[in-house]
């Protein structure tokens, strides 16, 4: 096992540096799924690309015709073939590759997301992307959140399987999932099926907190449920000296909401959230607004909290179109569950990386704060009797994640992929010991 890590870790590091420099923005990643997708067809995997990976009526938050037309020709451009690109016009992106060993055992599946975010990446020579010159090339998206290492970590455990598939059993399926951000790509995937059959599910991420590289977290709680929300305010311009009352403010509908979005009284059952993301309105001082647009979310520690966090925005929102008597659109544009992870996973995971070389320390469980839509996924597969958890892979943060010059430590890369194939592994052992 260590003599493949260490014979890898270098591909590791390139493959990494590649996913960073182009990155893609949720449903338009079609450049990021095609790559990853070539690779697996060498390893003999089993590929179900877009269309065939997504339920296409389950995805949420949808860039616009526009953008998408524009996404697709610059992937063609870049070398996408079209008979990849006719699975994935449309938005759908992403894919799921399977490995069947023809031998009885357990079903697998692990998830890697491979969306990056609508930020403007730094180019001072501190960032180490930068400094090497693997920086995004894409200007206003970058991988600020570590899913180009969680790419490169399913990869690497990808190749494992196939180089080692005379000594495994059962079957393996990888979901390379698209659109993390804002919790719209893992329930479309989840609602194709592919879960229904799985005896353990393993997800994970690179930070989230701080912790030393080798030290890996084999459960996590505390991600919320959450709902993402978009807004449109729509009234009439008017001259704002000569026909002031002629006008209906959107701009003032929205900002009245924004305002008041975060007077939502907390709930005392637990934890909640509420963040107004984004908010567009206006087109001169002398013009009286007729448009606006705005992007909020809300979560709580439950599905329960989480709707009457909904349910208030929503409240807040139609008054204040009331207020200024302009109308509304609240559109759903993502989601995420509440989600706990099996613990008894937990000593599978620290027998099975008793003695590695890359992990130095396993961790029972550590809180987190946020929202995952692997929930989805994980939730499906604990609904039909199956074993999931999600990881947390250590780094040093010198910035957090979405922030312009995140970036991790590429040793954890090692380190996780040591960590979910000496898993496999284990299993493996599990299933012929009992077979014995």
């Amino acid at each position: 096992m260590s003599e493949f890590i260490h014979n890898l870790t270098q591909q590791l590091t390139q493959w990494r540096r590649m996913f960073h420099s182009y990155p893609e923005l949720g449903f338009t990643e079609y450049l990021t799924t095609y790559r990853i997708g070539k690779m697996l067809e060498e390893w003999n995997y089993s590929l179900f690309v877009g269309k065939e990976a997504l339920d296409s009526d389950a995805r949420v938050g949808i860039p616009n015709t526009t953008l998408l037309t524009h996404f697709e020709q610059k992937a063609k451009e870049h070398g996408v073939e079209d008979s990849w690109l006719c699975k994935m016009t449309g938005g759908n992106t992403g894919l799921v590759a399977t490995f069947d060993t023809g031998r009885p055992g357990k079903h697998i599946a692990l998830r890697f997301d491979i969306d990056a975010l609508p930020i403007n990446e730094s180019t001072h020579q501190s960032h180490i992307p930068a400094s090497e010159a693997f920086n995004s090339i894409n200007s206003r998206v970058m991988h600020a959140c570590g899913h180009d290492g969680h790419i490169t970590i399913g990869l690497g455990v990808a190749k494992y399987i196939y180089e080692h598939q005379s000594q495994l059993v059962g079957k393996f399926t990888f979901l390379f999932q698209p659109a993390e951000e804002g919790g719209r790509g893992a329930l479309a995937m989840t609602k194709k099926g592919w879960l229904a059959d799985v005896d353990r599910f393993y997800a994970g991420h690179i930070g989230i907190k701080e912790m030393p590289v080798g030290t890996v977290a084999a459960t996590v709680k505390g991600f919320l449920a959450s709902t993402k929300l978009n807004v449109h305010y729509h009234g009439n311009a008017s001259h704002a000296g000569i026909n002031p009352e002629a006008g209906k403010n959107a701009l003032l509908s929205a900002s009245s909401a924004a305002i008041h979005l975060y007077g939502i009284p907390r709930h005392s059952a637990g934890t909640t959230r509420v963040n107004v993301g984004k908010l567009e309105a206006g087109s001169g001082r002398n013009i009286i607004s007729d448009e606006a647009f705005m992007e909020i979310e809300v979560r709580g520690e439950t599905k329960e909290l989480n709707n009457y966090m909904a349910d208030h925005a929503k409240r807040i929102i139609d008054a204040a179109a009331e207020m200024h008597d302009t109308k509304c659109e609240i559109t759903t544009v993502g989601s995420t569950e509440e989600m706990s992870c099996s613990s008894s996973i937990i000593n599978d995971i620290k027998n099975a990386c008793e003695n590695s070389k890359y992990v130095k320390n396993v961790i029972s469980e550590t809180s987190v704060s946020g929202s995952e839509d692997a929930s989805f996924m994980m939730n499906e597969v604990q609904k039909h009797g199956g074993q999931a958890t999600y990881m947390l892979f250590g780094t040093k943060l010198d910035y957090p994640h979405h922030h312009p010059s995140f970036d991790f430590q590429e040793e954890v890369l090692p380190v996780a992929v040591d960590t979910f194939t000496r898993i496999i592994e284990q299993e493996n052992t599990y299933v012929l010991n009992r077979g014995r």
